[in-house]
């Protein structure tokens, strides 16, 4: 802080000149020239100070930039490594570089929508633009959670995405797809076959131990997940859950017993496994013997579809593949065609049978 003095056409001036800090810690500078006396100097020095001290002590309101920050430090406590990493990815991918310099108090509904349907690139689908909308609004109920913000702006908006079919072996092409691997001794065999008879998700047969096993109760218990991120952790619903063994199960699970003797694990973790190259293993193998080219979780879909096609309760499916949401299931029922089955025996008309379409003949 200063006044100084100058001259200029002979007359003597004074230029008053203070700098400091703004609650952000971005330095502001205030300076002004001309002053004809040292009393309206040292009048402007004493104003300037005193707005230097308001905007020093004012409120600040936090930047979506600053809040995301914060916000992911929060998460790294009460979430999964993977969760974060997936948010944090997603948010500076499509949402920093539009929304970093805007307050969060100052965001509204429709520049979420702007985001969401015109920022972001036309050629993204849509399963993505939801998956942003689902974390812009999770960050925002944060902020609102910590008193960072009175609302959520981007309640309220949805993205519609059509239901994608499901791809899924038909009963041959399983049965193909496991006489092929195991005729060629496939590395991935027991892994699909465990797949294929239990719905397990790609973590959950990973992380599966023999202690998991109760041959005499012919029962697997299903308690933890892996992944590369989190390591082993619970399942993807946070609850345990059994799946029941099937005959056909029960031999091949006895026969896997003797060939891994003391291992602590069911199955043989992969190198490719373990580096998360299931999908691509699995459908390399589909397409060169010739059946539809799935991915390793395909394997659950088939599952999941066979089951209800012959009739097992949705709620039983539910239970053994650990669905916490009836519409997670309802997916699949849509595509084994359960729902609609029979649904067109009454109608009220048939089709001519041959004596009739004769008689019909002659008449023209």
């Amino acid at each position: 802080m200063a006044i100084k003095t100058y001259s200029s056409k002979g007359k003597k001036l004074y230029e008053v000149y203070v700098n400091g800090f703004d609650a952000r810690g971005k330095r502001i500078q205030m300076r002004k020239r001309g002053i004809e006396s040292i009393k309206k100097a040292k009048d402007l020095e004493f104003e300037f100070e005193r707005d230097l001290a308001k905007i020093k002590e004012g409120s600040v309101h936090e930047r979506w930039g600053e809040w995301l920050e914060e916000c992911l430090k929060i998460m790294k406590v009460n979430y999964r490594p993977s969760t974060v990493y997936n948010y944090e990815k997603s948010a500076r991918r499509w949402i920093q570089k539009p929304w970093e310099d805007k307050e969060l108090r100052k965001i509204t509904n429709m520049d979420v929508h702007e985001l969401i349907f015109e920022l972001i690139p036309a050629e993204v689908t849509m399963h993505t633009r939801k998956y942003v909308l689902k974390i812009v609004k999770r960050i925002f109920q944060m902020a609102v959670d910590n008193g960072k913000m009175d609302r959520n702006p981007a309640l309220g908006l949805m993205v519609k995405v059509p239901e994608t079919p499901k791809k899924v072996l038909t009963n041959s092409d399983a049965e193909t797809f496991l006489s092929q691997a195991k005729l060629t001794n496939h590395r991935f065999y027991p892994i699909w076959a465990l797949a294929l008879f239990t719905g397990c998700r790609s973590g959950e047969l990973y992380a599966l131990k023999w202690s998991d096993v109760d041959m005499e109760a012919r029962t697997i218990s299903i308690s933890r997940s892996w992944n590369s991120k989190n390591g082993f952790t619970s399942t993807k619903n946070q609850k345990s859950r059994m799946v029941p063994i099937s005959d056909e199960l029960m031999v091949f699970l006895k026969q896997l017993r003797l060939q891994r003797g003391k291992e602590e694990f069911v199955l043989p973790h992969l190198q490719e496994w373990t580096r998360g190259c299931a999908a691509k293993v699995t459908r390399s193998f589909c397409k060169a013997i010739g059946v539809t080219d799935i991915k390793f979780h395909d394997l659950r879909a088939t599952f999941i579809t066979n089951l209800l096609a012959r009739g097992v309760p949705l709620a039983v499916v539910m239970a053994i593949v650990g669905h916490a949401d009836m519409e997670t299931t309802n997916v699949y029922l849509r595509q084994a065609g359960v729902e609609i089955q029979g649904g067109t025996d009454k109608l009220g008309y048939k089709l001519p049978g041959d004596q009739a379409a004769q008689i019909l003949q002659l008449v023209r």
